[in-house]
């Protein structure tokens, strides 16, 4: 199997040709219901053998509200990875003011949902968080069966099965650049999508106009270690703002109360024994509390002190009856790790975990086994594994993130703007996804000011709530 960075010198080579000549066809768009327009982009399998085989990158688009006056397409990927096309129409309301001026064009990555989407026989395994950290024992069959399901999967992938890496989407975005009629790519890229923007711009830096990245998940940084420490200490901290707003606001369970110091003792009481939840029919150990703590979303912060409050007392079934955590489409886990394909061990991930405990005792150091485990045992094919980015020629890049988000640390919207020439960070109080969630109309404000005319906000800028 060739390099990724063989393959890379030899298609940067023939990138502009290649791209156009993959989508030289005129975009079809049909009516797919609530105002929502659709098409498809006909793109190679694998963009290092432009001429093979072709799959299907599905679009979406929410047109402009004035066709006359718009400034042109803007090329959205939302993250994942995986399918946002069949949800574009629940969505219509977080990107109404773009289309003030822009045709918002919305895609789903090479093998999700409107792109050709692939269907795994056998789902994912799913961790057990209710007994988290995993033992070696349960890290070894986890591994196992995560390997057993990649390997089930195989057969529906295909020609796919080792092209699902940010490498290949990048010529992808690319060639929806070239469908759309545009010399220059304008481009919103939230979470997961900015992986391909990291990859775009290396390849194609001067075919960019507008970019601007939202809750970065770095794809610049090679090093396991470092890069799992990055959340830790954002989820502790979003920890203590809970226990602040816990002790404070008259409607909590705990009003009045050292949220810390009730929290240490029901841990300290879960350790020495499972506390009882009668009305879950089991008992509940002090790690499935960790697990079950909030950290980022403030929605979540009445119910768990409505639950700490009870455990204090003794009765766990509240956090017992928590839901912990969700499934992760099962084709997401074998893109994503084909673009973070570490090498990791029971023992390496230990290793961590000890540090992340030093940093952030409480809850922090849970995060630190979600990768690892994610992509355990699954065959490292195809892979575009992480490096610092070289980008050439390119504009000036809009880069933000919340400085309450966990997901994505703000540590790594920093380091890849860091890493772009004439690029702006801009911090916004808030968590995940700042422009789509939409609760920080400075930051929405900033991010329309750059996308329409180009102007970047002052350095050091921060969007207060």
């Amino acid at each position: 199997m060739r390099t990724a960075i063989a393959i890379t010198a030899a298609v940067s080579l023939l990138a502009g040709l290649t791209t156009s000549a993959a989508a030289s066809e005129p975009l079809r768009w049909r009516d797919c219901g609530e105002g929502v327009q659709c098409a498809d982009v006909r793109v190679p399998v694998d963009w290092a053998r432009p001429h093979g085989a072709r799959t299907s990158i599905g679009l979406a688009k929410l047109p402009a509200q004035d066709q006359a006056k718009k400034l042109g397409p803007l090329v959205a990927n939302l993250g994942g990875p995986g399918a946002t096309v069949p949800y574009v129409p629940q969505l219509k309301g977080s990107f109404a003011e773009l289309t003030k001026w822009f045709d918002v064009v919305i895609f789903d990555p090479r093998g999700f949902g409107a792109s050709q989407g692939v269907t795994c026989p056998q789902p994912a395994p799913v961790p057990d968080l209710k007994a988290w950290p995993p033992n070696r024992e349960t890290f070894a069959s986890y591994t196992e069966a995560n390997r057993r399901f990649a390997l089930d999967c195989t057969p529906a992938l295909g020609p796919l099965r080792d092209k699902l890496n940010s490498w290949q989407g990048a010529h992808d975005l690319d060639a929806i650049r070239v469908a759309l009629g545009q010399r220059k790519l304008n481009y919103y890229g939230n979470s997961y999508g900015t992986v391909y923007a990291q990859n775009y711009v290396e390849l194609f830096g001067d075919r960019v106009n507008r970019m601007y990245l939202d809750s970065v998940f770095d794809h610049s940084n090679p090093d396991v270690r470092s890069w799992s420490l990055s959340g830790p200490a954002v989820t502790e901290a979003n920890f203590h703002r809970f226990a602040t707003w816990a002790r404070q606001d008259p409607a909590s369970a705990l009003h009045g109360k050292d949220t810390l110091a009730v929290w240490d003792r029901v841990i300290a009481a879960a350790q020495r024994n499972p506390i009882p939840a009668p009305g879950a029919g089991r008992a509940v150990a002090a790690t499935e509390i960790v697990m079950a703590a909030p950290s980022g979303f403030e929605q979540e912060w009445p119910n768990f002190a409505k639950a700490l409050a009870q455990a204090d007392t003794g009765d766990a079934t509240l956090i017992a009856t928590r839901r912990l955590g969700g499934k992760d489409p099962d084709l997401s886990r074998i893109a994503l790790c084909s673009d973070f394909p570490y090498d990791v061990s029971y023992d390496s991930l230990k290793r961590i975990e000890n540090t992340a405990r030093e940093r952030a005792p409480r809850v922090g150091w849970r995060s630190v086994w979600l990768m690892g485990y994610h992509c355990a045992g699954l065959p490292k094919l195809g892979t575009h594994p992480p490096k610092p980015i070289k980008a050439g020629k390119l504009p000036p890049v809009l880069v933000a993130s919340g400085n309450h988000d966990d997901g994505t640390s703000p540590e790594f919207a920093r380091r890849v703007s860091a890493q772009l020439p004439g690029s702006r960070y801009l911090s916004a109080e808030g968590g995940h996804a700042q422009y789509w969630a939409g609760r920080n109309a400075c930051l929405r404000d900033r991010v329309h000011r750059y996308l329409v005319g180009g102007e970047l906000p002052t350095p050091g800028t921060h969007c207060a709530a």
